[in-house]
């Protein structure tokens, strides 16, 4: 019965999903491929100077990503700092400057990692002036970046890949801003609270008293959703029924983490002129999540361990009203894709059940990862099976008519690269520097052993990933997390990045070269599975030392 429940569920979802992703995904090629600019648009260019006509080579691109955000973070540490003196403070003194430095790099990263408690650290000011702004421009830089890339394929003998504040502000307005305000109107019908309210004191039934948080809920909830962001309104996020009241609101919620991601391939598609390299790379994204997601149902559902057998079930830290396939799907949603939000708490899955979250970002969270940023790693990962492919037959590898010479195998490998060394290097050093090591096993851990690995490891492919969750056993409030989560997090976003539109630049000045006869088909089934291979062969198994000495060795016991 249960397992009929998770195939009505996916098959509802990939009926909405596959509805929307013709038009959604048209729109957003007509969005970043249209000469018009809206009214309000032209008046933002002139008021930050800005020529929307003018292209930019991809350094310039680079620049206005990395300007942007370091104000971004500038002026989120500033808020967060100063909360004591803004209007609907609820009192709150000022963010310790250690956690401000984390929330401002964290929520302009995408990452929305949350080492705090929102309801109990930030006032509604710098909720909704601050991270829910943040989680506007950060999913749409996202965008933007998977745009130049997607040019760089399309352009020829360009030394163009389009203009960052022009794809910024389509991004935003035309695209986040409508589909998000349509969200909140949902989850509001849905019981998701709206208000300015504050707490309330109510009495509880044990004639005792509590203290219920109210606050513009639904507004941030279904940005951070769409936009792939993740942080909660509340510090229990999507598992509050203030932010998720129901089976059904969770189901859509779900809807809106991937609907953006799940149309992307259709939007590449258009703007190269060939819609059969879109459903290509749906296909791959799509496989890789339905494994996942089946893999992780699985492991929960066999419930191994003496306290899921007595208790029917493994429903420690998942929530009646979603149950098992419920917290699963949604669990595998938030790690497949950058959003981080949860409704189950992770470090209570199983052991080989919280695995499965920890492999989905370190595949690089690319089925369908986030808005632009699973697009774009996604796009890597086609580039290094067309190499190897290339290799195979003896031929110069070649994608989309564009010659993929060693320049721009050396940024597909370095891309891939980044996040296994800021994984690798902040759990080596938080557990190889004794003066660390103290703090980390202290103060943080709250598990001794292979499970306090599995949350150390976790907390930094979160970080690195740009995801957010947590294995909620570790408290990452101390001084060397909140930096060390940072700097990954830092580093995490902006040298992938960085790679990226470089090799976006070099494929836009190359022309087409005509395909023939012994040009490699991509958009057939062979080449999905040579991709589907290929992204779990250089990413997955980097990792797979570490996962034999955390979850692997727990749950094998």
């Amino acid at each position: 019965m249960v397992w009929w429940f998770f195939a009505a569920a996916l098959v509802t979802l990939a009926l909405v999903l596959g509805v929307v992703y013709r038009p959604l995904g048209d729109y957003m090629a007509w969005v970043f491929s249209s000469v018009k600019d809206w009214r309000v648009e032209r008046g933002l260019y002139r008021l930050i100077g800005v020529d929307p006509a003018q292209g930019q080579s991809w350094q310039a691109y680079l620049r206005s990503v990395l300007a942007f955000s370091l104000l971004g973070v500038l002026a989120l540490y500033l808020l967060q700092r100063t909360q004591q003196w803004l209007p609907y403070s609820l009192g709150l003194p000022p963010v310790p400057e250690g956690i401000a430095f984390n929330t401002a790099v964290s929520f302009v990263t995408n990452t929305n990692w949350q080492a705090y408690s929102p309801e109990a650290t930030l006032g509604y000011t710098v909720q909704f002036a601050g991270l829910a702004v943040q989680n506007f421009v950060s999913a749409a830089t996202g965008i933007a970046v998977a745009v130049a890339l997607v040019r760089g394929f399309a352009y020829r003998r360009s030394g163009t890949i389009g203009n960052f504040w022009v794809d910024l502000v389509r991004a935003s307005f035309r695209i986040l801003l409508p589909l998000s305000a349509l969200g909140a109107l949902v989850l509001l019908a849905g019981g998701v609270i709206q208000n300015l309210a504050g707490f309330t004191e109510i009495a509880t039934v044990a004639d005792g008293h509590q203290a219920l948080p109210g606050g513009p809920a639904a507004s941030q909830e279904a940005i951070k959703l769409l936009g792939t962001n993740g942080g909660g309104f509340f510090n229990a996020n999507s598992a509050h029924p203030f932010e998720n009241p129901s089976p059904w609101t969770n189901l859509f919620q779900v809807v809106l983490i991937l609907v953006i991601p799940f149309s992307l391939p259709r939007t590449f598609g258009r703007m190269i002129g060939d819609e059969r390299q879109g459903y290509a790379i749906l296909a791959a994204m799509s496989i890789l999540f339905l494994a996942s997601t089946a893999a992780l149902t699985g492991l929960e559902l066999a419930g191994a361990g003496t306290a899921p057998q007595l208790a029917g079930a493994a429903m420690e830290g998942k929530e009646q009203r979603f149950g098992i396939v419920g917290s699963t799907i949604f669990g595998s949603a938030t790690t497949l894709t950058s959003t981080g939000a949860v409704n189950a708490m992770h470090d209570s899955f199983t052991a080989l059940g919280g695995m499965m979250p920890m492999l989905n970002m370190m595949l690089g969270e690319i089925a369908p990862g986030g808005v632009g940023s699973g697009l774009y790693g996604m796009l890597i990962i086609v580039v290094v099976a067309v190499f190897i492919a290339g290799l195979l037959v003896g031929r110069t590898p070649e994608y989309l008519g564009k010659k993929l010479g060693p320049y721009e195998m050396k940024l597909a490998s370095l891309y891939i690269l980044v996040m296994p060394l800021l994984v690798l290097a902040g759990l080596a050093l938080s557990l190889a520097v004794p003066a660390l090591r103290a703090s980390v096993v202290g103060e943080s851990l709250a598990n001794p052993g292979p499970h306090g690995l599995s949350e150390l490891v976790y907390a930094f492919a979160s970080g690195a990933n740009n995801n957010g969750s947590a294995f909620a056993g570790l408290t990452a409030s101390t001084p060397w997390l909140t930096a060390a989560i940072g700097v990954a997090m830092l580093l995490g976003r902006f040298i992938p990045i960085v790679l990226i539109l470089a090799l976006a630049g070099s494929l836009a000045a190359q022309d087409r070269i005509p395909a023939t006869a012994g040009t490699l088909p991509t958009h057939r089934p062979l080449f999905v599975g040579l991709t589907v291979g290929t992204a779990v062969l250089v990413t997955a198994l980097v990792f797979f030392p570490v996962l034999t000495l955390g979850p692997l060795a727990e749950g094998l016991k």
